[in-house]
């Protein structure tokens, strides 16, 4: 691992990342915490601003250009197609003086006039770069990954070295290595002064053309599969200083609000530099459970009614805020009928997280740009910090009974005792179904800024679309939180949110619920047909499940028994018995779960 530097590597985001109009791009990524910017070509052409104005622009945000590109289509070509490229290049060179940028970014050739010919690259390379030296700026060769002839980064690197050209350097993108499989190993043998500049991007494994992978599907460092770390560590024992800079094609960034997507790259840069020990961030505070969910809604009567009926009681009210906490085991839903009514319905808008430091827990949020929430307490009310996720859902950093540490139950008056025991004993999980837009950056907020791990993406049948699921946990499976987005923003069914309880006996929570007159979500008689052929479960077990709507899944560890309530506004419930070693959420049950709710919607 690298030697920390006295001061952080500086960071750059290039405007091809962010959406909106060129000025538009250029306050967001300062905004967020960038250093510098590349100037993408398009964007210089489309904006109002000429090359002096864009950069007394950037000056005034306190941005530097580090890059202007692209350069396209240079080398390796015949002696008539070199002399118009040296022209083309003089006029930009000029242009980039008049812009403040000294470095330029040349790819390597896709035309079909270009020769397989190293010798005569690196020559026309070089009098490109003298070309460039005369305007005080240096030439950074990049091989692109469908390049017609150069390809690969030591490729191109062997292209550098042969024209010798101190104004000659090699541009390191980690798509175009890490998208090819390339060894990254021997860049470390690369002169650190050589490498001109370093482009970051992350990417999902996808089994299609390179040049589509490329151009629709990077994401930001963390949110792919890409060993970028890896990667970033030869690069800096090759002694790179340069700026850590993120270049990133990806057609939902260039469809939502340039801010927030600006801060979500800026966070991703910061937690690979941790991981690599460019930067020092407070430590991790990875939460210990679920202290509450919290529910808002107008009407409390609906919600209330079915976990009275789940056997939840009214344990406490707060002091000085209308605001119910019903309990059952560990399980705690706080009921808010504060504010203004919502469009929605109940919905679910806070968790709790039990954190051994809260305090450090929200530092570290701060560090990585979770913007922490104002909270309106009285004097004696239990300080109580709370972040907002990208969904906006308030996170609150508790320490339930925690000794010498404040308890946020101390706010609330006590209220009804619990008549029997308890069914339900904690909350299992929660799902939280994000923007389509946002799911990529939830994953990455709630890895980076809690420290819960991400497992794999499931695509789950809805009957109008697929619904994308990716659940984040921590070791021990006592926080999990499964964020998904649904097919349609206006599809209320696979958009709506929910928690899910853990019972040792789901067929007796079930009954209980149903003899206190809840409704249970009707499965179709199929699935238990289909059930019946695909497990061996006793006939009266099997009947059992079919009349109070069990869903069954079983994997390598164990078995998984599940049923629903039906929804209350944007949120419903679910009744868990999981066997200790079963991982999962039934996501084979997801697709009948959806129909039914569907169904049940239409009645």
């Amino acid at each position: 691992m690298p030697t920390p530097p006295t001061a952080p590597p500086r960071t750059c985001v290039a405007t091809v990342s962010l959406s909106g109009s060129l000025t538009e791009r250029l306050t967001a990524a300062a905004r967020a915490g960038f250093d510098g910017v590349e100037i993408f070509e398009n964007d210089l052409l489309a904006s109002p601003l000429d090359a002096a104005g864009i950069r007394a622009r950037c000056a005034d945000l306190g941005l530097t250009i580090d890059l202007y590109q692209p350069l396209r289509d240079i080398e390796a070509v015949p002696a008539g197609l070199l002399a118009a490229n040296l022209r083309r290049a003089r006029h930009k060179f000029a242009l980039m003086n008049r812009l403040g940028a000294d470095t330029v970014l040349v790819c390597s050739s896709v035309s079909p006039h270009a020769v397989d010919d190293d010798d005569l690259a690196a020559e026309q390379l070089a009098r490109l770069a003298d070309l460039a030296q005369d305007f005080g700026i240096r030439v950074a060769y990049e091989a692109l990954a469908w390049g017609r002839h150069v390809s690969t980064w030591d490729h191109a690197w062997r292209v550098v070295e042969k024209a010798g050209h101190p104004a000659l350097g090699t541009c390191l993108d980690s798509f175009h290595i890490l998208s090819r499989g390339s060894d990254p190993r021997g860049i470390e043998d690369i002169p650190g002064e050589k490498i001109f500049f370093l482009q970051l991007a992350d990417a999902p494994p996808l089994a299609m053309d390179v040049l589509q992978w490329s151009r629709h599907h990077r994401r930001f460092p963390g949110q792919g599969g890409f060993d970028l770390a890896g990667l970033l560590r030869h690069v800096l024992r090759a002694g790179y200083t340069g700026p850590l800079s993120l270049e990133v094609f990806n057609d939902v960034f260039r469809q939502t609000e340039a801010g927030p997507t600006a801060v979500d790259a800026h966070r991703s840069l910061l937690v690979l530099q941790e991981a690599v020990g460019l930067r020092e961030l407070p430590p991790p505070v990875v939460p210990t459970g679920i202290a509450f969910a919290e529910l808002v809604t107008a009407d409390a009567d609906p919600v209330t009614g079915v976990l009275a009926a789940l056997g939840f009681t009214r344990a406490a009210r707060h002091r000085g805020k209308p605001v119910d906490l019903w309990q059952q085991g560990e399980a705690r839903i706080l009921v808010n009928t504060a504010g203004a009514a919502r469009r929605d319905g109940t919905a679910l808008a806070a968790i709790g997280l039990e954190s051994p430091d809260p305090a450090g827990a929200t530092r570290r949020a701060e560090a990585l740009l979770a913007p922490v929430l104002p909270r309106r307490r009285a004097p004696a009310d239990a300080p109580l910090e709370a972040v907002a996720a990208p969904d906006g859902t308030e996170l609150f950093f508790c320490a339930t009974g925690h000794p010498g540490l404040p308890d946020w139950r101390a706010d609330f008056e006590e209220g009804e005792r619990a008549a029997e025991e308890p069914l339900l004993t904690h909350v299992d999980h929660l799902a939280l179904v994000q923007p389509w837009y946002q799911v990529d950056e939830a994953a990455l907020f709630h890895r980076g800024v809690l420290g819960l791990d991400a497992r794999e993406s499931v695509d789950v049948a809805d009957p109008y679309g697929l619904v994308r699921s990716r659940a984040v946990t921590d070791p021990q499976g006592r926080v999990r939180i499964a964020l998904s987005v649904g097919p349609a923003a206006g599809d209320d069914t696979a958009h709506a949110q929910h928690i899910a309880f853990a019972t040792a006996d789901v067929v007796a929570a079930a009954r209980r619920f149903r003899s206190a007159g809840g409704r249970l979500l009707a499965v179709p008689a199929n699935y238990y047909d289909d059930l019946a052929a695909r497990y061996e479960l006793p006939d009266a077990e099997l009947e059992t499940y079919r009349d109070l709507g069990i869903l069954y899944d079983r994997d390598e560890h164990g078995a998984f028994r599940h049923c629903y309530t039906r929804t209350v506004g944007r949120v419903f419930f679910e009744l868990t018995q999981r066997d200790p070693g079963y991982r999962g959420y039934g996501a084979p049950n997801a697709p009948i779960r959806l129909a039914a709710q569907h169904d049940d919607r239409t009645r």
